[in-house]
């Protein structure tokens, strides 16, 4: 089971929010959204994305997330915004290194 909430500080230092997905119960709305390996107490970042519309956005690697990197959950923070969407990706992915961000 999933912590109801999980902070993940970005490499500005600025600490971020998220809430679990919970039977793909999510806003049709912007946001950014994390697939995370929780083992214990540790939670690895494994992909950072953004999307306009994150019912639909989330879904787009998570098969892959799952199948190559052991992700086991996802995480979303709405952000309608565009701009702040992809600031708070790029800090996410600057300071945890995901490995399905490479190349990005």
């Amino acid at each position: 089971m999933a912590p109801r909430q999980l902070d993940f500080t970005g490499k500005s230092g600025t600490v971020y929010r998220y809430m679990p997905l919970e039977d793909d119960r999510v806003s049709p709305m912007g946001g950014n959204y994390l697939y995370v390996r929780l083992a214990g107490p540790s939670a690895t970042v494994v992909y950072a994305g953004e999307t306009e519309n994150l019912y639909k956005g989330h879904k787009d690697r998570w098969e892959e997330a799952k199948a190559a990197f052991g992700a086991t959950h996802v995480f979303t923070r709405l952000n309608v915004a565009g701009a702040v969407r992809r600031a708070e990706k790029s800090d996410m992915v600057e300071q945890h290194v995901p490995p399905m961000n490479k190349g990005d």
